[in-house]
């Protein structure tokens, strides 16, 4: 199967599990034809397929409760409850058990995509040593959080960027589109569910954010309360993709309560899971960060150690697997995350190339 018959067939197995917002999966679409990093980002349900295929080595690896759709901008901040400033990875929409080594190799993959588009400056292989390096540490010390007070002052500078501030953000906030239309019971209990109280008086905005979840309906709360903005987020939630494999019993489950649960983490007091809807706290500091908000001036050698770190904090969460991947990752040859990762570029590459030329990509 090509590009163009796995995100048809993707496409519909996701619309006979939610209401598809059509304008929205023609931006993804569109999105998807602006570079290979954009388009790993938007096809995950592909990303499965390449993996099955060129991987075969790396996916007989022990099995933890896994990110899946992990890259590079998959790591932001949030608030904990006493007020501190968490990093750490920021979505589990495709959560489930795999591989650990398919996180790795995903990371290391979109790593060495933005390296190859100029929007980071280390070399490839040196990308790919650091974050095994990162994840290798975390496994052998059994991790930690990210608390940006004292410690981390790189990660607290990327947080802190300049086009994370305030008043930008909720200008944003302020100018997405009103949802016109009455809400259903459900979207509503959601969008209440983590509002300070009962009183609060709030608009419901609609929101085009992301890029593998485009096509979900995606609503903003946008209130002011007590001298200020606030917002809480809820979009559709749905099974990860790998739960399409035939054979498979839990097509139905979600895991990304159970993820962050268990994970070597500082939970997000403004995050849950609740019905057919995941729902979470938007403001400036409590958001993912994009490559383009980097300082110019960042060592991306600590910054790629931390990715890596922080997803052997999420792994530690299947403690019964800790052993079995320190093993494993003393077999593995020199070099493994490099060339699988390598393998996986020219496979996305070559994809991206042919959802670009055909004209089918234009008609949805």
């Amino acid at each position: 199967m090509d590009i163009l018959g796995a995100t048809a067939q993707y496409e519909e197995w996701m619309a006979a599990r939610i209401r598809v917002v059509k304008e929205d999966l023609a931006y993804k679409h569109a999105q998807m034809r602006e570079s290979p990093f954009a388009f790993l980002r938007a096809t995950f349900y592909r990303w499965l397929q390449l993996w099955k295929e060129l991987c075969a080595t790396e996916a007989s690896s022990p099995l933890v409760l896994a990110v899946g759709d992990l890259h590079i901008e998959n790591f932001g901040t949030w608030r904990d409850s006493e007020g501190r400033l968490i990093w750490g990875i920021n979505d589990f929409d495709e959560a489930f058990p795999l591989p650990y080594t398919f996180d790795l190799v995903r990371l290391g993959t979109s790593a060495r995509l933005a390296i190859k588009s100029e929007d980071l400056t280390i070399g490839a292989r040196d990308a790919c040593d650091v974050i095994l390096e990162g994840y290798t540490e975390a496994i052998r010390s059994g991790g930690h959080p990210f608390v940006l007070d004292e410690e981390h002052a790189g990660l607290r500078e990327i947080a802190l960027g300049v086009l994370r501030d305030p008043v930008q953000f909720w200008a944003k906030m302020r100018k997405l589109p009103d949802f016109s239309q009455k809400p259903s019971s459900d979207l509503t209990t959601t969008l209440e569910l983590l509002l300070p109280d009962d009183e609060v008086s709030y608009r419901i905005k609609r929101r085009r954010a992301g890029l593998g979840s485009l096509g979900r309906p995606r609503f903003v709360a946008l209130a002011d309360w007590r001298g200020g903005p606030i917002a809480r987020e809820a979009k559709a939630a749905l099974p990860s993709a790998c739960s399409r494999d035939k054979g498979r019993t839990d097509t139905r489950r979600i895991w990304y309560s159970k993820i962050i649960e268990k994970a070597v983490r500082v939970p997000d007091p403004f995050v849950k899971l609740y019905g057919n809807w995941i729902v979470r706290r938007l403001a400036p500091d409590c958001s993912k960060i994009e490559l383009d908000s980097l300082p110019r001036r960042r060592d991306e050698t600590k910054l790629l150690h931390a990715m890596g770190f922080e997803t052997a904090n999420v792994h530690l969460g299947t403690q019964e697997a800790v052993k079995n991947i320190q093993y494993d990752l003393r077999q593995r040859p020199p070099g493994w995350l490099h060339k699988a990762s390598k393998k996986m570029v020219n496979a996305v590459e070559s994809d991206w190339q042919q959802w670009r030329k055909s004209a089918k990509s234009n008609d949805y």
